[in-house]
């Protein structure tokens, strides 16, 4: 059974929906973008009336996922997450997740190097560590072995030790050694990349006091 609409009120909240009045009752809200098309003396069938509450679900999903991208590049799986989490249905979901990849809005490999490059900027650390965050972000492998491939750890690892070593100058070789593996351990390399570079480093700082001592 059709109802008519016998009002369309600007909600007092939020000025972007609109309340729909069915018969002289409330009905439903609406993104003000979805009413548009609505008129007061319409009638709606309850079909209509689903499909323009499954419309503005998809609206308000994807305004909110405007929101969320302003602050920084996203994963696609960041957003999936963030809406899944506000109670957005799947459906709603995959209609938005389309239409922003089709906007260019969401690309996970654009993302991907985005991040490598923030990483190696301001907080270096190994390949693996790298990979592991980027399948947190529901990268996939692919494209991880694309934007990882030009990474050197033994090169970012002995660059990093060498900043690292300036605040163990003092100290003696097992400490040295202890606290600077530890360092580096944490950055994600391995044992077979530490050691040799632990050494290195070690032997350069222990030239260089020499050398200022004589």
């Amino acid at each position: 059974m059709a109802q008519k609409i016998t009002a369309i009120k600007l909600q007092k909240k939020n000025p972007n929906r609109v309340n729909i009045y069915l018969d002289e009752e409330f009905g439903f809200g609406l993104s003000k973008i979805i009413a548009a098309r609505l008129s007061i003396g319409q009638e709606l069938t309850q079909e209509e009336i689903q499909d323009l509450l499954n419309q503005d679900e998809k609206e308000v999903a994807y305004q909110r996922a405007l929101h969320f991208l302003s602050f920084r590049i996203r994963s696609e799986k960041e957003v999936r997450d963030n809406l899944t989490k506000h109670g957005t249905s799947p459906q709603a979901i995959t209609s938005v997740i389309e239409r922003l990849k089709e906007l260019k809005l969401i690309n996970d490999f654009e993302f991907a190097k985005s991040w490598v490059e923030n990483r190696n900027t301001f907080h270096p650390r190994s390949k693996l560590a790298l990979s592991v965050e980027l399948r947190q972000k529901g990268i996939s492998e692919e494209i991880i072995q694309h934007v990882v491939s030009q990474i050197n750890d033994e090169e970012m690892a002995y660059q990093l030790a060498q900043k690292q070593s300036r605040k163990y100058i003092h100290e003696d070789w097992p400490v040295f050694r202890k606290k600077l593996t530890a360092y580096l351990a944490r950055k994600g390399f391995n044992y077979g990349t530490i050691s040799p570079i632990v050494q290195k480093v070690w032997t350069e700082t222990y030239q260089n006091n020499h050398e200022t001592a004589t």
